[in-house]
């Protein structure tokens, strides 16, 4: 003879969790398979809920509405740069860094396209335009293109926390030096960076 309780209270539980969500037809994104799989889980202690899971961002541990995504999006969701590849270093430099992925390939953009080739009259080398000695006071080499994305997520993180979270402050600061934003108590009244700034944020947003 089958035992059914346990599917039973597996269908009860789903039927609340329908009517906690206020949804009769079930949670958008999510199978019955699904919260079968996920309902048995939780029956035998464990619950594992994929990052890519569409209701992943919004249901906590307890089955209930965060209301938040806890992690920026990947650089693949809104990526301005053509390359994926390249954005799959962005992507893991920025989550090493705790930057916006975005953000992150934004200033690549404007920087050099991003293209690891790319070396500016002044010196700056590769993907995130580092200067060398930046680079080295970073850790990081420059002409390697993994190292080069890396130096220039910490690059930003020391911005972002320089100023507050600032991001037009802390993208100013990328492009002309914290100490001339500190200056001008802003951004500098450069017309390249000026202009730098507003590339950077038109193609964030």
């Amino acid at each position: 003879m089958i035992d059914v309780s346990g599917i039973r209270h597996v269908q009860a539980r789903i039927a609340q969790l329908q009517e906690k969500f206020g949804i009769p037809g079930g949670v958008p994104g999510v199978t019955f398979q699904q919260h079968l799989q996920r309902e048995m889980q939780k029956s035998g202690g464990t619950r594992s809920v994929s990052p890519d899971d569409p209701a992943a961002a919004n249901i906590s541990s307890d089955g209930g509405m965060t209301g938040q995504r806890i992690s920026f999006p990947t650089v693949s969701e809104n990526l301005p740069l053509a390359d994926q590849s390249l954005g799959v270093l962005i992507d893991g430099a920025a989550k090493k860094y705790r930057v916006d992925p975005k953000l992150l390939s934004a200033i690549a953009q404007v920087e050099s396209g991003g293209n690891q080739d790319a070396t500016s009259s002044a010196g700056a080398v590769g993907v995130m335009q580092l200067m060398p000695d930046t680079a080295a006071s970073l850790g990081v080499n420059p002409y390697d293109k993994k190292q080069n994305i890396e130096g220039g997520a910490k690059y930003l993180r020391e911005m972002l926390d320089s100023f507050d979270g600032d991001i037009r402050k802390a993208v100013a600061a990328y492009n002309a030096g914290p100490q001339a934003v500190r200056d001008y108590g802003g951004v500098p009244p450069y017309r390249e960076t000026q202009n730098y700034v507003n590339k950077v944020l038109d193609l964030y947003h």
